[in-house]
C-alpha cells in the first residue's frame, strides 16, 4: 500500500472527522456518521490483495459481488437479479441489474470476467487465489501455464455472465459474496495502478465511497449517491478507527466517540455487561483458533516434534480460565454447526486422555526424536497481539516447559498484520493464527491445507492423499458421500499435525443499544448499510 498524502482534499476531510469525534448522529456539517471500531491496521483496500477480517469491514462496506450479505450474512441478489445452473452444476448464467460504479459508468458483466481473471494473475500474487480454483482453469492460470482468457467466466453480453466450474459447487452463492469475487474498476485500475485504492481515485459500486485515510488510525467513507444500498443506508458517513488496544476502545466508548467495536477482553464480559449494559454482544461463529506448525523447518519437520507439543497444550484450562465465555477447546480443525458435514466431525485421538499422560507421551515422543539435557527443544512462538491471545501465550509457554526442564519456548508478541505478513511468507517456526469461514461449507477450512493452496497454507503442508481426498469430494455431488470424504481427509491431516487446533470462538462486538439493524451470525458480517439509530431514518 502506497502511503496517502495529505492534499487539500484529504485537508478537509481531516476537519470533517473532527467534527465526528463529537459523538453519534447529525453533525455540525449536516452529516450523520457511525464509528466503527476494526481491531487491527489496514494494509490494503483492494479486493484482490486483501486477507483480513477487519478489511473486509471497510471493503464489503464499498464493493458489491453477485450476491451480497444480508443483516443475516445469509446471500442474497447483489448485482445480479438472478441467476440459474445447468443441470450438472457446472455453468451458472448470471444476470445483472441496472448498477454504476461511483464515477457513473455501468457495472456490466465484463467488469466480473476482469476482476476474476486478475485476481488468478500471477502478477497480482493474491493470496486468495486459491479459493477460486474452482472456476474451470483458474489454477492453471495462476500457475502461469495458461493465458487469462481460458479462464471458466464469460460475458454474454453487458448483463449476463456466465461462470463454468471445474466441479459442482452448491455453496457457489454464498461464496459469491466474499470479497475475492468482487468486481473492480478496470478504468481505475489501468489508470492508477496500485494508487487506485486512494481516496482521490478509487471508484466503488457499494454504498459507500472512502474520502480519507490516515495510515494506521483511521479512514472515512461517505454515501456513494449511485452505490448498491445507498438509498436504503441510514448514516451519510461510517469512520473506521484502527484500534487494537482494548483499553483506547473503552475510553472511546465512554467518552461518546465510538458506535462499534469488533472485539473486546472475553475475560471481562460479566464486567463489561455491567460497566456497559447492552454493548457486548456474542455469537456462535465459525471461526477456529488454530496454531500452525513450519513443517519444512527443523526440526517441524518432524510429526513427533508437533504431536508432542499439541499433546501439551491444556485447551480446557486456557478456555475455562482466559477466554471468553462461551469459547469450546478445539480437537478439530473444522467448526460445529457449519453446513454439509452431517457426519460425526473427527477428533484428536488422545482428547479425552488425561492431561498426565499427555505429558508423558508428549515427552516420550520428544526423546524419541533426539531431544533431552544435552539436546534441548529451544524454539519460538509468535502469536497476535490482538483479542485474547497475548493472555493464552504465557499459559502455552508454561504448558510446554512442563513436558520437561530441557523444552525452552519463547513467546514473541507481534503486530496481527505483521504476523500474517510472517505467515505467508514462511517466516516461522510456530505461531497462532484463527479462520474465520468465507463461506458456509467444510471446504473452505480443509482447503487451506491443500499443497497447491499457496501462501494461505501457512506451515506449507503437503500431503498428496489429503489433496486426493479433496479433489474426490469436489466431485461428489452426494452432499452426505461428501461429507463422509471430508471427514477422512480432516482425520488424515489432524494425524500429520500440520496445525493443533485451539479453540472455537464466539464472535464478540461492542454495539451501541441505541443502533438498530444489527444481526448476530456465525460469519461476523455486518455492513453499514443495515444499522440505523433509534429515530433516525433510511435517506430515501
Amino acid at each position: 500500500m502506497n502511503f496517502i498524502r495529505l492534499t487539500a482534499l484529504a485537508a478537509a476531510g481531516a476537519l470533517a472527522l473532527v467534527l465526528t469525534a463529537c459523538g453519534g448522529g447529525a453533525k455540525p456539517d449536516g452529516m450523520s456518521t457511525l464509528r466503527r471500531g476494526i481491531s487491527a491496521k489496514v494494509d490494503t483496500l483492494d479486493p484482490h490483495n486483501s486477507s483480513a477480517q477487519w478489511e473486509n469491514i471497510v471493503i464489503g462496506d464499498m464493493f458489491i459481488g453477485l450476491t451480497t450479505d444480508g443483516p443475516d450474512a445469509r446471500p442474497q441478489p447483489g448485482m445480479a437479479t438472478s441467476w440459474e445452473t445447468s443441470p450438472d452444476g457446472l455453468v451458472w448464467t448470471f444476470h445483472l441489474g441496472d448498477y454504476y460504479w461511483s464515477d457513473g459508468t455501468p457495472v456490466t458483466a465484463g467488469d466480473f470476467v476482469y476482476a476474476l481473471r486478475r485476481i488468478e494473475s500471477p502478477e497480482v500474487a493474491s493470496q486468495y487465489a486459491s479459493l477460486l480454483y474452482l472456476f474451470k482453469n483458474a489454477a492453471a492460470i495462476n500457475e502461469g501455464k495458461l493465458p487469462p482468457e481460458e479462464l471458466g467466466a464469460r460475458a454474454i453480453d453487458d448483463k449476463t455472465l456466465e461462470l463454468t466450474l471445474e466441479y459442482p459447487a452448491p455453496y457457489l452463492p454464498g461464496m459469491l459474496s466474499h470479497y475475492t469475487t468482487f468486481p473492480v474498476p478496470r478504468q481505475a485500475i489501468e489508470q492508477w495502478g496500485n494508487a487506485w485504492v486512494q481516496p482521490k481515485h478509487i471508484v466503488v459500486n457499494g454504498p459507500y465511497k472512502l474520502v480519507y485515510w490516515r495510515t494506521g488510525d483511521q479512514l472515512a467513507a461517505e454515501r456513494n449517491p449511485t452505490g448498491f444500498g445507498a438509498s436504503e443506508a441510514c448514516f451519510d458517513r461510517v469512520v473506521y478507527f484502527e484500534l487494537e488496544d482494548m483499553n483506547a476502545v473503552e475510553n472511546k466508548i465512554e467518552a461518546g466517540d465510538l458506535d462499534i467495536n469488533n472485539a473486546f477482553d472475553g475475560a471481562r464480559l460479566a464486567e463489561l455487561e455491567q460497566k456497559m449494559p447492552g454493548w457486548p454482544r456474542t455469537y456462535p461463529s465459525l471461526n477456529t483458533t488454530y496454531w500452525t506448525f513450519n513443517t519444512k523447518v527443523p526440526p517441524f519437520d518432524d510429526v513427533r516434534v508437533r504431536k508432542a507439543l499439541s499433546l501439551a497444550l491444556d485447551r480446557e484450562f486456557m478456555v475455562k480460565n482466559v477466554l471468553t465465555p462461551g469459547f469450546q477447546p478445539a480437537y478439530s480443525f473444522v467448526p460445529p454447526g457449519i453446513d454439509n458435514y452431517d457426519v460425526p466431525h473427527p477428533q484428536l485421538e488422545w482428547k479425552d486422555m488425561p492431561r498426565t499422560e499427555r505429558l508423558a507421551e508428549a515427552k516420550r515422543l520428544l526423546e524419541e526424536a533426539g531431544f533431552g539435557p544435552a539436546h534441548p527443544l529451544e524454539f519460538e512462538f509468535i502469536h497476535r497481539s490482538t483479542d485474547d491471545n497475548p493472555k493464552v501465550a504465557p499459559v502455552a509457554q508454561a504448558n510446554w516447559a512442563e513436558i520437561a526442564p530441557w523444552v525452552k519456548p519463547t513467546i514473541i508478541k507481534q503486530d496481527t498484520k505483521v504476523l500474517y505478513a510472517r505467515l505467508r511468507q514462511k517466516d516461522f517456526t510456530v505461531s497462532d493464527a484463527a479462520w474465520v469461514a468465507d463461506f458456509d461449507d467444510p471446504i473452505n477450512f480443509l482447503y487451506l491445507l491443500r499443497s497447491d493452496t499457496g501462501q494461505q497454507n501457512y506451515g506449507d503442508y503437503s500431503n498428496p492423499e489429503y489433496d486426493a481426498l479433496l479433489d474426490k469430494s469436489n466431485a461428489e455431488l452426494d452432499l452426505h458421500k461428501r461429507a463422509e470424504i471430508f471427514a477422512e481427509a480432516e482425520l488424515l491431516m489432524l494425524k500429520d499435525y500440520p496445525i493443533t487446533p485451539m479453540w472455537f470462538q464466539v464472535n464478540k462486538n461492542l454495539v451501541d443499544p441505541t443502533l438498530t439493524g444489527w444481526e448476530g451470525n456465525a460469519k461476523d458480517q455486518h455492513r453499514s448499510r443495515f444499522l440505523c439509530r433509534d429515530g433516525m431514518k433510511p435517506a430515501q
